[in-house]
């Protein structure tokens, strides 16, 4: 089990939280105008790699506040916590 440590409540089980996915996926500005293959690649469409992710969690059993991590796929080992709005850091840093 992973060790998270929420932003806001400090250091929990992985239990209380809830993963909701790659972080800084932004939302098209006219969704109106997206083709259904463009819409369904907006939806559906992750890069899924072997190393460094940036996810979204939420903090579902306590504060139930977003924040995002940077975490490695293959060790689990959780590399940055940060705020919602944060930018991510560049590959390598």
């Amino acid at each position: 089990m992973l060790r998270i440590e929420c932003p806001h409540c400090g250091a929990r089980d992985e239990a209380e939280f809830s993963c909701g996915g790659e972080a800084h996926i932004a939302r098209p500005k006219e969704p109106d105008k997206l083709s259904d293959a463009e819409w369904a690649d907006y939806l559906y469409m992750r890069t899924n790699p072997k190393g460094i992710l940036a996810e979204r969690w939420c903090h579902t059993f306590g504060c139930r506040r977003w924040f995002n991590i940077e975490r490695d796929t293959v060790s689990h080992e959780i590399l940055r916590v940060y705020a919602m709005g944060e930018p991510r850091r560049e590959s390598g840093t």
